[in-house]
């Protein structure tokens, strides 16, 4: 039996790796799971009423491309946070999370002809799987801190630009925490309309900063006159409102290229449950709940940035909830810090992929920040130790 071989150069996924890695070895003390960004602060208190008074939705088909009220509360949202109109009937596409839509979106909108498709190194793990699913070639761009953490895709020659058929980027960005700030979107996005391919922005941690909003990559190209075709946008709710169990989120896109997104789920794709969809159409409508969440994690950022005080290259992100440490080696550091303080974190290393016999995630740690205040104080301070100490 024979089976496709474009998978064959993916390593194993993230966390069964760091299951091989840590789980034969004892914990060093009291375990503390930060090695995943599943949010544990509160989700909103009307979300089980909600869900109980839609329970019988869930013996009726759901609506295939997302109810009215979703995709109007879905609009909505996005006209409060990026002041840009959708089109609820004909610009946004719910999304069971957005793992399902980084993918099918590739599926979607990929061009034959083995393309390239560019995402940043390190990188959600699905980006790479989606282009290697289309039998594109993905390439690796580093997001490094030369790069402000940020892949700098203009400066890759002209002949894989023009090969490029899909940019994902990540803002703020999974792990490093860094934000596109308004003129990376516009080079970005100029860059696309000189060579002619479609940016996937993965805006997952949108909701979670510090002080300034972070633009959004449609709201740029709104600015700038861009083609509404240019630009497709990802959010889901499992880390703006700390519902990740939900797995609902959603995709928005101009009319031509969420016709095409909608063709495939009419055939391959799974709409969210009816009363999954809501549930999430009452909670884009609410932001009191967000807000709440948002002060939690800037009392944080400010515990991180007391314990690791002096600490090169230790600071809290500017945005998202996860902590990127320097350390020589990944590996043997997440090894170090369980079998001593019995903390769970991921190596960098399993994030990214080696080019030219470099990894630019090598030498970190990716810690997230989302246990209970104190539980995460005592985790950092053990961190701290351990690894500087």
């Amino acid at each position: 039996m024979q089976y496709p071989q474009r998978f064959e150069a993916l390593p194993d996924y993230a966390f069964p790796r760091l299951r091989a890695l840590l789980d034969h070895h004892e914990a060093g003390g009291p375990v503390l799971h930060m090695s995943i960004g599943e949010p544990r602060h509160d989700p909103p208190a009307f979300v089980a009423q909600v869900l109980a008074d839609a329970v019988d939705d869930f013996g009726r088909y759901p609506a295939n491309d997302g109810t009215d009220a979703l995709r109007q509360s879905i609009a909505d949202w996005v006209g409060r946070r990026y002041g840009v109109a959708l089109d609820h009937a004909n610009q946004i596409l719910p999304l069971n999370g957005t793992r399902e839509g980084l993918f099918n979106a590739a599926v979607a909108l990929c061009p034959e002809g083995a393309p390239v498709v560019l995402t940043p190194n390190p990188f959600y793990q699905v980006y790479a799987v989606a282009a290697l699913a289309m039998a594109a070639e993905p390439v690796y761009v580093p997001a490094t801190a030369a790069t402000d953490f940020l892949p700098d895709y203009a400066g890759l020659p002209a002949e894989i630009l023009d090969r490029t058929a899909i940019a994902y980027i990540c803002s703020p960005s999974n792990p490093q925490g860094a934000v596109a700030d308004d003129g990376y979107w516009r080079d970005l996005i100029a860059l696309a309309e000189k060579h002619d391919f479609r940016i996937f922005a993965d805006e997952c941690y949108s909701e979670i900063y510090r002080d300034t909003p972070p633009p959004g990559a449609m709201q740029v190209a709104k600015s700038m006159g861009a083609d509404p075709e240019r630009v497709v946008i990802f959010h889901s709710l499992s880390k703006r409102s700390n519902l990740p169990g939900l797995r609902s989120g959603f995709a928005a896109a101009g009319p031509k290229t969420m016709a095409r997104m909608k063709q495939l789920r009419n055939y391959a794709g799974a709409p969210l449950a009816g009363p999954i969809q809501t549930v999430s159409a009452a909670v884009w409508a609410d932001e009191a709940h967000v807000e709440a969440s948002r002060r939690r994690y800037t009392a944080k950022f400010a515990m991180v940035d007391t314990v690791f005080d002096g600490i090169d290259g230790c600071a809290a992100p500017e945005a998202g909830f996860f902590l990127w440490l320097p350390v020589e080696d990944g590996e043997a550091a997440a090894l170090k810090v369980w079998q001593q303080t019995g903390i769970r974190t991921l190596p960098g290393a399993y994030l990214s992929r080696d080019v030219n016999g470099q990894n630019p995630g090598k030498g970190y740690l990716r810690a997230a920040l989302v246990a209970p205040e104190q539980d995460l104080q005592r985790g950092l301070i053990q961190l701290r130790d351990c690894l500087y100490g």
